[in-house]
């Protein structure tokens, strides 16, 4: 990330030597947007920081289920409900397997974590406009619930 960071300033100083009036322009256009989308982002931050602080035993609880059927769709909206980067949800996944939770669940779990963004609502409506966004999250719903059969049958938990 420090290089990600260093190229970024060495291109802004490029960018300011070459032509200094159209580089402040966009960095003065750079920041409207900022604090156009920077509520919205707080909003969904913190919400994601409250959900984040569900315990591991209340997931396991909800998502380890032995009705499949019902477990996969509190998996499912769960994870449309919640959201977390990829680096978290796939360990998660690893300690709710080893806690007994079927495959079909974890799978309904995180493809919807990845997928559905209920969250992410107010600030994907604003950028794609709504029909779009519900579209999608109802895509996302329904895409996650076949990758979840889709699991179950090749670990042999459906049939």
């Amino acid at each position: 990330m420090k290089y990600l960071y260093i190229f970024t300033v060495l291109m802004l100083i490029i960018s300011f030597v070459k032509d200094k009036k159209k580089t402040v322009q966009g960095i003065k256009l750079g920041l409207k947007k900022f604090n156009k989308i920077l509520p919205s982002y707080l909003v969904m931050l913190i919400v994601i920081s409250l959900i984040l602080l569900i315990s591991q035993k209340f997931i396991v609880q909800y998502l380890g289920q032995k009705n499949i059927v019902l477990g996969t769709l509190t998996g499912v909206l769960i994870g449309s409900v919640t959201m977390m980067p990829g680096f978290i949800a796939y360990p998660l996944a690893g300690i709710l397997m080893k806690e007994g939770v079927p495959f079909i669940i974890l799978g309904g779990f995180v493809a919807s974590l990845m997928l559905v963004g209920v969250v992410t609502y107010p600030v994907e409506k604003e950028y794609f406009g709504k029909r779009v966004t519900i579209m999608r999250n109802v895509l996302g719903f329904i895409i996650s619930l076949g990758i979840a059969v889709g699991i179950g049958i090749f670990y042999g938990e459906v049939f």
